[in-house]
């Protein structure tokens, strides 16, 4: 729900899609909580890599939302023309708030303050805005993965190998394997070859790294779901102690702070 861009990482949740995929066909009896995922947001005109994450989000759902071995438990869903309006619908709607962009890039911003003010819970890493959310609902209501942004420039100067990471994790390897090898594109090879490149050989937003800790952090969140009761109880927390993101507190420091006005009682 917001920008498509690479240091957000929505490819990151496609991963974990095609891993939930690739488990289902490998064990069509699989006892999983279903999951509807949904992408929403815009890829600027000229950045090739973010459109091609969109094209891939769209190939992802063709094969998955096409197979009926995953039929009621896992759909990928794109939004289109994501704008105010269709927000005012999904904010609401959501339970699990994708807040997952690379520890250090300052890129999670207001879109996690409105799922968590809409009872959505959060699965992010310390980025951003979701460390103050983290700590305004507290860590027991709020899903961690990842890297922190200190481990981030420490992994870069210690030499970042992400084909290391990718060839040592099988489910990992088999999901870029498949885009790569034109499982999601009919056989074109070419297709998604730059967005397999730049994450097998730069990957400078550390996917490789934070997949492994993204997943079984999913599961985490999937083991958590099943719990309905305690789920709505989270909920109910995140958005009663989210009161600090409100626009009226926003409002009032503005104009005690930028604007230098009296604010009326």
């Amino acid at each position: 729900m917001k920008r498509i861009h690479e240091y957000k990482r929505q490819h990151l949740n496609l991963l974990h899609v095609i891993t939930l995929f690739n488990r289902i066909k490998a064990n069509p009896a699989l006892d999983v909580t279903p999951r509807t995922v949904i992408f929403a947001g815009k890829a600027a005109p000229g950045y090739p890599l973010a459109k091609l994450v969109v094209k891939l989000v769209h190939a992802v759902a063709d094969v998955v939302n096409g197979d009926p071995d995953v039929d009621g438990r896992l759909r990928v869903v794109f939004l289109p023309d994501f704008n105010v309006k269709r927000a005012q619908l999904i904010y609401p709607a959501a339970d699990l708030s994708e807040q997952i962009s690379t520890a250090g890039k300052e890129a999670s911003g207001t879109g996690n303050m409105k799922f968590a003010l809409n009872g959505a819970l959060t699965i992010g890493t310390l980025d951003g805005a979701n460390i103050e959310i983290r700590d305004a609902v507290g860590a027991d209501n709020f899903f961690l993965f990842g890297l922190s942004a200190d481990e981030v420039v420490r992994q870069r100067a210690g030499g970042y190998d992400p084909w290391r990471l990718y060839d040592a994790n099988t489910e990992l390897r088999q999901a870029v394997d498949q885009i790569a090898s034109g499982y999601f594109s009919h056989g074109d090879k070419e297709l998604f070859a730059r967005l397999v490149s730049a994450l097998l050989n730069q990957d400078e937003y550390m996917l490789m790294a934070d997949y492994a800790p993204y997943v079984e952090c999913q599961e985490r969140v999937s083991a958590a779901y099943r719990d309905q009761e305690r789920w709505a109880e989270t909920s109910i927390l995140n958005v009663a102690r989210m009161g600090r993101f409100s626009s009226d507190r926003s409002i009032r420091e503005y104009c005690e702070r930028i604007w230098r006005v009296a604010v009326p009682d």
